[in-house]
């Protein structure tokens, strides 16, 4: 059974005051998450993503289309009790601390209080805010926030988790934090759905993807098998370049990009890469690495969506 299933999801809005008109928010989109899985929902400002998310949760209601969690229907209550989710721009009761607030969570998909506060307890330490636990949420940071929010989405135990930004405000320290609870979740058979901006993150955890530009779905599947096939390239590091030898390369080369102690220098073939070397020894230089290019998720992402990412206007995230 899969986790997610995803067809011909759309959503259409209304804009304008005099003259109305309809703006595709999201267009057709079909997706299958297996369960156990990390996948990373990707795409820039107004692609469709938190349109998707809110679909998902009931937020609001697609204009065609349907989705299946668990295998069941979107408004099954049974299927509810069963998922976890993180808004983009979560708003709790913010006179609620910490605790409280997670032990009112757990209420709501009624466990007895006794081990709604156990889990309370192990959660603010799972999140890091043990010792902000009594503290008033309106006087917790941004980042804060986002942990507690974390907190609520695994209060329930889900099966399948849904994170709308999840490292939003977080420090560096905090979004290792997320990444290794998220690693922590992916080993225990839950299934983990998320979107972020941060594509190291989502190259270091996931294991597909999908992008979203405009509505559509551009791009879908396993990262080996994404970026696996772009090793097209190979880079020379050296040291010790003079400027004349570095003016010879850049005819042979697709990118040079001087350093402070030489040169990094990117070509297409084997052939290239000697007679490169030929030039860099020629000149008083001296190899340091060569090494084939692998494309990251973000070449990938900037391929894929390019300047396109200028959110058409009107356009709903």
């Amino acid at each position: 059974m899969l986790a997610l299933e995803i067809n011909n999801l759309t959503k259409d809005y209304p804009v304008g005051f005099w003259k109305k008109r309809t703006v595709r928010s999201l267009d057709r989109l079909n997706l299958e998450v297996g369960q156990g899985e990390a996948f990373g929902f990707l795409g820039p400002n107004g692609a469709g993503k938190t349109t998707t998310l809110k679909i998902l949760m009931r937020l609001i209601y697609p204009t065609a289309g349907e989705a299946r969690i668990l295998g069941r229907p979107l408004d099954d209550m049974r299927m509810r009790a069963r998922i976890g989710y993180l808004p983009e721009q979560p708003y709790f009761y913010d006179y609620l601390t910490a605790r409280e607030f997670l032990i009112y969570c757990g209420r709501l998909f009624d466990l007895p209080r006794e081990t709604a506060a156990r889990r309370a307890e192990m959660l603010l330490s799972q999140v890091g805010l043990t010792e902000a636990a009594d503290k008033h949420l309106r006087k917790f940071s941004k980042g804060m926030l986002q942990r507690a929010g974390l907190a609520q989405a695994l209060v329930n135990d889900p099966e399948v988790l849904f994170l709308d930004e999840p490292m939003s405000g977080l420090d560096p320290l905090g979004r290792r934090e997320v990444r290794d609870l998220i690693h922590g979740l992916r080993e225990q058979g839950k299934t983990v759905f998320f979107s972020s901006h941060v594509l190291s993150d989502v190259e270091a955890l996931c294991d597909r993807v999908a992008i979203l530009n405009r509505g559509k779905l551009v791009e879908s599947g396993r990262l080996s098998d994404i970026l696996g096939g772009q090793n097209n390239e190979m880079e020379v590091v050296a040291r010790g370049v003079g400027e004349i030898a570095l003016a010879e390369v850049r005819g042979l080369a697709t990118s040079v990009v001087p350093t402070a102690e030489g040169a990094r220098i990117r070509v297409r073939t084997e052939f290239e890469v000697e007679h490169v070397l030929m030039i860099i020894h020629r000149g008083g230089g001296s190899l340091v690495a060569v090494n084939p290019v692998r494309e990251s998720l973000e070449d990938l992402f900037v391929r894929e969506v390019g300047d396109t990412a200028l959110v058409a206007e009107g356009a709903v995230s």
